[in-house]
C-alpha cells in the first residue's frame, strides 16, 4: 500500500492562518487594554475632576465652629417654679446625658472600634479602599451599599451634615472627616460619637441617645461601670438601635431578644479577633446570660407632671413663637388666621425648646399650686353627685396688679381627662357676664349710677321668647342697679343692655381685655346672660374681674416670667402692658356693689362657708359674682380681694345639666380651696386692705323710688313733688343723675310706669291735680 505524503503547502497555509489569527487577537487585546486603560484614565480623571468640583463647593467650617458643631448635643431644658425649684425636665424625643471620656469604660470604646471601624486609630478620617469599594458598589449596584464610613465620617454625618444621599454630601463628608481628624484627638472623636449616637430605647420605652443613658436605661449602671458582655451589647446598638434594643416603645421587654444578643456575640468575636480579649474572656462573656442584667421595664406615665408641666411647656412655646414667625416675615394675624401655620410653628418651637438647654422660669408659686391641688383632691367630693360621672372644675388664682398667675386647677384628674379647664375650655359664663359686659360699661358711659332703676316687668326678646329671672318672670316693679346685680336678675340687665346698645359698642371693652367672643355675639339681646357660641375661659374671666379689682386696669395673665439659655442669658422676658379698660371710678363702683353679692346676695353661701372655715380670711374685703348658665350646665364663682382674684368653674364636659344644689356646692368648694391657699400664702390676699371709692366718683342724693334727683313729676294729670321722698346716695363715674321724670328707669312700658307710680307714697310730698 502506497503511503500518502503530507502536502507542505497546505501545512504552511494552516500555520499562516493560525499566525494571522494570533496576531489579530493579540493586536485586538492590546488595543482593548489600551482603550480600557484610556477609558479608565479618562474615568479616573473625570472622577477626580468631578470630585474636585464637588469639593470645591464644600463649605468647611473654621476650627472652632467645626468642633462646636460636632460637640453640640441636644441639651435638656427645665421648667421651674417661681422660687427656682424644679417643676420638671422637659421630655425630649431623645433622652440624653453628655459625659466626659474618662467616664466611659474602655470595654465600650474597644468594642465599638473593633466592630464599627477596626482601623480607627490608624486612618486619617477615611479609609480609601473602603470608600472606593462602597462607591463601586453604589455605581454597579452589586454588594452592600453600607460600609465605607469610618467613625469619624459617621460623626460628621450625624452632627454637621443632613441625611441627604448624594455624591456632593459624600464629598462633604470626606472633606469634613479629614478636617476633623486634624483638629480633634482620636479619643475626643470617639467620645463625641458615643455621646451623640442613638442607642434604641430604655426600660421606660423612651428613645435614648448617648452611652450614659444607654448604660443606665438598659443595665442600670453608669457607662464607666459596665461589664464586658454589657459593653459588647451596648457597642452593637448604634448599627440598628431599635431592632437590637431589648425594650418596646410601650416599655415592655421584647419576647424575642435574639437580634440584640446575636449582635453582642458578633461584637465579642470582633474583640477576640483583634486580640482585645482572650479566648477565655470571649467564651465566658459569650456564654453569660445577659438577659438577667436587663433592668425591669417601668412604663412612665404620661401624667407624671400633669396639668402644670403641660401648660407651662405649651405657654413657653407660645411666648417664643413670635421670634420665629416674625423672622420668616409672618404676622400675628397670619398665625391666628391659619391653623396650619400655627401648628407648624408651634411644633417647631416646642421641639427646639426641648433640646436647647433652656430654663423656663414660671410665676407659679409652689406652695400655692400644691395647696390648690390638695384642695381639689381633698374636697372635690363636694362636687360629686353620686352618678359616677366626673364633675370637672377649673380655677385660676391671679395677682390683680400684675396679672401674675400664682396657681391654677386644670381639672379633677389628669390621668382621666387631660383637658385643661382653666385655660383651654370655653364655657358659657352665665351671669358672671353681667358686671363685665353690661353694668361696668353702662356706668363707664354715664348711662346708670348705682341706684338707677331698671324694669323688672315681664319682658320678651324680639323673637317672642320670654326673658326669665332665675326664680320668676318678673317682679312687676323697678329694681335698682345695685339690687339687680346683687340678686343677679336677668330681666333688668337685658333692659339695660338693649338701651346701652343704642349709644355705645360694648365690644370695645372686651377687645381691650382680649376676650375672644365672635363679633356678632355682642349684639344679641341674651349676651349679658352669657349666651355665647363658645363661651369664655376661666383665665379670661379671672382677668376681667382682676381688671375691676385693679382700678379698671387690665393686665394679661402670665405664667412665664422669663426664659434663659444654657449660659444664663435671657432670651425672653415678660413685659407688662397695662391697659386702662374702665375708669377708676367705674371699677370702684362695681366693687362697691359686688361686695353686696357676698354679704347678702347670691354669693352669700361663699361668705358663710368662708366664715366657718377661716373667720380671718372671711373678714377680707371680698367682692365677686356668681354665674349660672342656661339649663344649669355651668356654675361659676369669681371673687377678689384687693390682692388677688380667685375663680372657680364646675360643669360636665358633655354639657350635662347639673342639680341646682351644685351652685352652692361650688361656692363651698371655692371657700375650701381659697382657705387652703391662705394657710400657706396669706400675704397675697391683702386681707387688711379695703376697696374704696375712687376720688373721681360722683356721690349724689337721689330719690330711692326713681333713682333720679328730686323734681316735680306729672303722672296722669297729677303733679307729684318728690321733695321729702326717701333719698339714697347713688354713685356715678361720669355726669350724674337727671331730674326725676315719669319714665324714670330703663326699660318698661308706659303701663309699667303707671303701675309703679300707683305704688308710690310720699306723705310729705305735695300732689297737685290739674283741672
Amino acid at each position: 500500500m502506497e503511503t500518502q505524503t503530507p502536502d507542505p503547502d497546505k501545512k504552511r497555509d494552516w500555520l499562516f492562518v493560525i499566525n494571522v489569527t494570533y496576531r489579530v487577537f493579540r493586536s485586538l487585546f492590546i488595543l482593548l487594554i489600551i482603550v480600557g486603560l484610556s477609558l479608565a484614565a479618562l474615568g479616573i480623571g473625570t472622577g477626580i475632576g468631578y470630585f474636585a468640583s464637588l469639593v470645591k463647593t464644600v463649605d468647611v467650617p473654621e476650627k472652632e465652629d467645626l468642633v462646636k458643631k460636632i460637640s453640640d448635643l441636644d441639651q435638656q431644658s427645665n421648667i421651674t417654679y417661681a422660687d427656682g425649684s424644679l417643676v420638671s425636665v422637659i421630655k425630649s424625643d431623645l433622652i440624653r446625658t453628655n459625659i466626659s471620656s474618662n467616664k466611659i469604660s474602655n470595654f465600650i470604646k474597644e468594642a465599638l472600634v473593633t466592630t464599627e471601624d477596626e482601623n480607627f486609630f490608624e486612618h486619617k478620617g477615611i479609609v480609601p479602599k473602603a470608600v472606593a469599594r462602597a462607591t463601586l458598589s453604589d455605581i454597579i449596584g452589586i454588594g452592600s451599599k453600607s460600609g465605607g464610613s469610618t467613625i469619624t465620617q459617621q460623626l460628621v454625618k450625624q452632627q454637621v451634615l443632613t441625611n441627604e444621599t448624594s455624591y456632593k454630601r459624600k464629598a462633604s463628608e470626606i472633606m469634613l472627616a479629614l478636617r476633623t481628624e486634624k483638629i480633634m484627638s482620636k479619643d475626643d472623636i470617639l467620645s463625641a460619637y458615643l455621646n451623640v449616637s442613638p442607642f434604641g430605647r430604655n426600660n421606660h420605652g423612651e428613645n435614648i441617645a448617648g452611652i450614659e443613658e444607654a448604660a443606665l436605661g438598659i443595665f442600670g449602671v453608669h457607662a464607666s461601670e459596665v461589664t464586658l458582655p454589657q459593653a459588647a451589647f451596648l457597642a452593637g446598638l448604634p448599627q440598628s438601635p431599635i431592632e437590637y434594643s431589648p425594650y418596646t416603645n410601650d416599655a415592655q421587654l421584647k419576647d424575642d431578644l435574639s437580634a440584640g444578643l446575636n449582635r453582642k456575640d458578633d461584637v465579642l468575636f470582633n474583640m477576640y479577633r483583634e486580640k482585645i480579649i482572650t479566648k477565655d474572656e470571649y467564651e465566658a462573656a459569650k456564654s453569660y446570660d445577659l438577659k438577667q442584667d436587663f433592668i425591669a421595664p417601668s412604663p412612665k406615665s404620661d401624667t407624671e407632671n400633669g396639668f402644670l408641666y403641660t401648660y407651662l411647656y405649651d405657654e413657653a412655646t407660645r411666648v417664643l413663637m413670635p421670634s420665629y414667625y416674625e423672622a420668616d416675615g409672618h404676622t400675628e394675624d397670619d398665625i391666628n388666621n391659619s391653623k396650619q401655620l400655627f401648628d407648624q410653628y408651634f411644633e417647631r418651637v416646642k421641639k427646639d425648646i426641648a433640646r436647647s438647654g433652656y430654663t423656663i422660669h414660671s410665676t407659679i408659686d409652689k406652695t400655692t399650686y400644691d395647696a390648690m391641688q390638695e384642695a381639689v383632691n381633698n374636697y372635690g367630693y363636694v362636687l360629686d353627685d353620686g352618678s359616677g360621672k366626673l364633675l370637672e372644675t377649673g380655677s385660676v388664682l391671679m395677682d390683680n396688679q400684675t396679672g401674675r398667675i400664682y396657681g391654677f386647677i386644670g381639672g379633677r384628674n389628669y390621668s382621666q381627662n387631660q383637658n385643661n379647664h382653666a385655660f383651654q375650655t370655653r364655657r358659657s359664663p352665665g351671669s358672671t357676664m353681667k358686671p363685665i359686659l353690661a353694668y361696668a360699661p353702662a356706668i363707664d358711659n354715664g348711662i346708670i349710677g348705682s341706684e338707677s332703676k331698671l324694669s323688672d316687668y315681664p319682658l320678651k326678646y324680639k323673637n317672642g321668647q320670654e326673658v326669665k329671672n332665675y326664680s320668676d318672670k318678673g317682679s312687676n316693679s323697678f329694681k335698682s342697679v345695685r339690687e339687680s346685680l346683687k340678686w343677679s336678675l336677668n330681666i333688668p340687665v337685658v333692659n339695660l343692655y338693649n338701651d346701652m346698645l343704642q349709644s355705645i359698642d360694648p365690644k370695645q371693652y372686651f377687645d381691650k381685655m382680649n376676650i375672644g367672643l365672635n363679633p356678632d355675639e355682642y349684639y344679641r339681646e341674651s349676651i349679658p346672660l352669657g349666651a355665647t357660641d363658645y363661651g369664655m375661659t376661666v383665665l379670661e374671666e379671672t382677668e376681667a374681674y382682676a381688671t375691676l379689682a385693679n382700678k379698671g386696669v387690665y393686665n394679661k395673665g402670665f405664667s412665664i416670667d422669663k426664659i434663659t439659655n444654657e449660659e444664663g442669658e435671657v432670651i425672653y422676658e415678660h413685659k407688662s402692658d397695662p391697659t386702662q379698660v374702665f375708669k377708676p371710678a367705674t371699677a370702684s363702683i362695681m366693687n362697691d356693689m359686688m361686695r353686696d353679692v357676698l354679704k347678702s346676695g347670691t354669693g352669700q353661701a361663699a361668705q358663710e362657708s368662708l366664715q366657718s372655715v377661716n373667720p380671718t380670711l372671711a373678714k377680707a374685703d371680698w367682692v365677686g359674682k356668681t354665674g349660672t348658665s342656661e339649663l344649669e350646665k355651668d356654675y361659676w364663682f369669681t371673687a377678689s380681694t384687693p390682692g388677688v382674684t380667685m375663680s372657680s368653674w364646675i360643669g360636665y364636659d358633655d354639657n350635662t345639666q347639673m342639680s341646682s344644689t351644685w351652685n352652692k356646692q361650688n361656692m363651698i368648694y371655692w371657700s375650701y380651696m381659697t382657705n387652703y391657699v391662705y394657710q400657706r400664702n396669706s400675704d397675697i390676699f391683702k386681707v387688711n386692705e379695703k376697696f374704696t371709692l375712687d376720688p373721681s366718683v360722683k356721690k349724689e342724693k337721689v330719690v330711692e323710688f326713681t333713682g333720679e334727683k328730686v323734681a316735680t313729676v306729672k303722672v296722669d294729670n297729677q303733679q307729684i313733688n318728690l321733695k321729702g321722698a326717701k333719698e339714697v346716695e347713688s354713685f356715678y363715674a361720669t355726669d350724674g343723675p337727671k331730674d326725676s321724670t315719669f319714665k324714670f328707669g330703663i326699660g318698661g312700658t308706659d303701663d309699667n310706669y303707671k303701675n309703679a307710680w300707683k305704688s308710690f307714697s310720699t306723705p310729705r310730698a305735695t300732689t297737685n291735680r290739674r283741672n
